[in-house]
């Protein structure tokens, strides 16, 4: 189903290689006219620990700012809507203010307030969810949460791939190519540094890991040494390369934000990588087992599954190549997902 095009306020961390981009991008290839603003430029100013205390407390002089320049910003561009990508300091009263003006709010909000990890930064954030027309979320306890939150309206998509970045590598593409064997590419949330360092130190698997800085706290001095290279975080084409590069690439739930699936998973996938993910009712309603994905549930499973198809390239090619004709069909690219969001959307906005 078509939806119209639209003038939207976006609101998102525009990092280099983030989502934020992502989404802006697969806003225009909808049609839409898209007036982006870069939400770190108030989460990050200024004096550092302010920062911080801003984070925290969601209050001063940048927040109040921030408040200012969307009501601003919304109504020198004439927008039908403004879409907020984690929105942790906007108030009730800027939302009130919108409505009056008839224009619709979105909130996309890719964690999770209410899940175990309990991040700091949502004091604020919470107490606005009934302010806002629409909620995107990912899991189906975020939308049960939210609606019991007094939320308006609550649509559910799932995370999803990039088409102008995650993609499948050239024709002839093999092991001859690949420099990476079982690797990782993300961040340590949950249990993932011991499940890894002990993949390497017990079960003796080559182990990589590629992602930001925090893994150098995370790691034993050995293991970072062993597992860690000097490359750091991956972006855009070298996290794609990285994907490319690796015989085995491992995807994990985050237990913590109580996901049902790995965004990294429809990366991967878009990406013709061989797929080795952890094994959830989500994975496997959205890849075949064995034949689109493989999957693990311990970490004896996981070095078990490692073992039999490190070296059996003719399988991994199969189910990768599987699993990337999966990702394309199924619509777990950024496209297909938002278009959900722009279909609900339609039954709020004025006729």
């Amino acid at each position: 189903m078509e939806t119209k095009p639209l003038r939207i306020l976006y609101i998102a961390p525009m990092n280099h290689g983030w989502y934020g981009l992502y989404r802006q991008r697969s806003l225009q290839r909808l049609g839409h006219t898209v007036f982006p603003i870069d939400i770190m430029q108030y989460e990050r100013g200024g004096n550092p620990l302010l920062a911080r205390i801003r984070y925290r407390l969601q209050v001063g002089a940048v927040v109040n700012r921030m408040n200012r320049d969307v009501l601003r910003l919304a109504e020198e561009h004439s927008v039908d809507a403004v879409w907020f990508d984690k929105p942790l300091f906007i108030r009730a009263a800027t939302l009130q203010r919108l409505r009056a003006r008839g224009i619709a709010t979105i909130d996309y909000m890719i964690d999770n307030p209410f899940g175990p990890r309990r991040d700091p930064g949502f004091r604020l954030y919470v107490r606005t969810i009934p302010e806002y027309d629409l909620h995107v979320q990912q899991r189906d306890v975020s939308v049960a949460a939210y609606l019991a939150r007094g939320a308006r309206r609550v649509v559910k998509v799932q995370t999803a791939f990039e088409p102008s970045v995650h993609f499948a590598p050239p024709p002839g593409w093999s092991d001859r190519d690949r420099t990476r064997e079982v690797s990782f590419i993300g961040t340590p949330y949950d249990d993932r540094p011991r499940f890894l360092t002990e993949l390497s130190r017990t079960h003796h698997l080559p182990v990589i890991i590629s992602g930001p800085n925090i893994w150098k706290r995370k790691l034993s001095p050995a293991a970072l040494a062993a597992l860690y290279p000097s490359d750091g975080e991956l972006y855009d084409a070298a996290y794609r390369e990285g994907i490319w590069k690796s015989k085995i690439n491992l995807s994990f739930l985050t237990h913590g934000n109580q996901d049902e699936y790995a965004h990294k998973s429809f990366e991967i996938a878009a990406c013709g990588g061989f797929l080795l993910a952890e094994r959830s009712p989500g994975h496997s309603a959205r890849f075949k087992e064995d034949e689109e994905a493989v999957f693990f549930s311990t970490l004896e499973e996981c070095a078990e599954k490692c073992r039999q198809y490190l070296n059996d390239e003719p399988t991994r090619t199969r189910i990768a190549v599987a699993g990337h004709r999966r990702a394309l069909a199924s619509g777990y690219d950024n496209d297909t997902q938002l278009k959900k969001v722009f279909t609900t959307l339609e039954e709020i906005l004025p006729k």
